[in-house]
């Protein structure tokens, strides 16, 4: 399907968003509101202010849910009140420095909340197609030069990355025992997507580097690179959005698409953190500067390389990247100089929808 496709397949759809508030799910909300979907959204709100979800004002336009996915009898209620066609689970703790300092609630939100997912999945009969959001960082991180592959060992290394290894495992053991072919609710289709970094405008989240430069541009100081040489695939976060709505309606219709599928940019897409800092400052122009910081020892662990094989989902479904990183980069900053001026809710909210519509090509 092509996006255009799969922005008209959406019309009408109820689909169910966990995590709709966060970066983003923030996004992924407004394409379906865009595209016409009915929405329902499911988090815990936890998001610090600001928050792209109350810049665009997305709480008032549609059925807005606050509830942890920890809490089955909560989640089921709501499953049950809105009978979902589509589910995206996307509800997460996301932040590997902030798993160091809280790893059972982590593996609470990553691990026990896909659990809880996928029972409802399975004890509603609406439910036609589910996709799991894990994450590039389930694999077992070698540090080696090519790409990792759906078929390799998952073992995330921190509390984040493994929590979303143990996602990845449960989602699986719940198609081989409920969800398989020949299982008893073979009527859904289901599969996991583990996407690399992403970027765009409306991320405020600590500790990443693009909020950080956000950060500092409207501070007036330098930004300050921890690991300048760290290399990661970054892409626009529209890229992997588009990728999971088309895997979510074409495995839909066709159970066999279903899989585990990574979700990230091609080779020349995956840069340095210093060359996307480099990237970052070409666009913003006046005003943006950088410096390297100290190496700490005392630092908890980050991985220095790491990057996806998107052979499968090349293969499966015909995609191929449709911003590179300089495109990306510089969408990311349009809508960053647009909130450190001030824009109110109508300009950012005119700023997603000019770019939502120019990657997918809908006129």
């Amino acid at each position: 399907m092509t996006y255009p496709e799969v922005w008209q397949w959406y019309l009408g759809r109820r689909v169910l968003v966990t995590g709709h508030t966060g970066f983003k799910g923030s996004w992924l909300t407004k394409i379906l509101l865009d595209a016409g979907a009915e929405v329902c959204g499911y988090s815990t709100c936890n998001t610090r202010s600001p928050r792209l979800f109350d810049l665009i004002g997305l709480e008032g336009q549609i059925r807005h849910v606050k509830g942890d996915v920890a809490d089955f009898e909560h989640l089921n209620r709501v499953f049950d009140e809105f009978q979902p066609e589509i589910v995206l689970h996307l509800a997460a703790q996301p932040i590997v420095r902030t798993s160091y300092r809280e790893p059972r609630r982590t593996y609470e939100s990553n691990v026990m909340g896909t659990v809880n997912i996928c029972e409802c999945v399975r004890l509603h009969d609406c439910v036609r197609s589910f996709l799991n959001v894990t994450t590039d960082k389930v694999y077992k991180n070698n540090e080696w030069s090519w790409g990792y592959r759906e078929n390799e060992p998952l073992d995330g290394f921190d509390p984040y990355s493994n929590s979303k290894s143990c996602s990845e495992l449960v989602t699986h053991a719940y198609i081989n025992s409920f969800f398989g072919q020949n299982a008893p609710e073979a009527r859904v289709a289901v599969s996991t997507a583990r996407a690399g970094n992403v970027i765009g405008g409306g991320d405020f989240a600590a500790d990443r580097i693009i909020p950080d430069c956000v950060r500092a541009a409207e501070a007036g100081r330098p930004i300050v690179i921890r690991n300048p040489n760290s290399t990661r695939p970054y892409q626009h976060v529209l890229e992997p959005l588009f990728t999971y709505l088309t895997i979510a309606a074409v495995q839909e219709q066709d159970h066999s698409k279903a899989g585990f599928y990574n979700v990230g940019p091609d080779e020349c897409d995956c840069v340095t953190t210093g060359a996307l800092v480099a990237l970052f400052a070409k666009y913003y122009g006046e005003g943006f500067t950088a410096e390297i910081a100290p190496v700490d020892p005392a630092a908890p662990h980050e991985a220095n390389f790491l990057k996806l094989d998107t052979s499968l989902v090349k293969a499966i479904f015909g995609w191929k990247p449709t911003w590179h990183i300089e495109e990306a980069v510089a969408a990311t900053v349009e809508f960053s100089k647009a909130y450190l001026a001030h824009a109110d809710q109508a300009e950012l909210t005119a700023v997603m929808e000019r770019q939502i519509r120019s990657f997918a090509g809908i006129e």
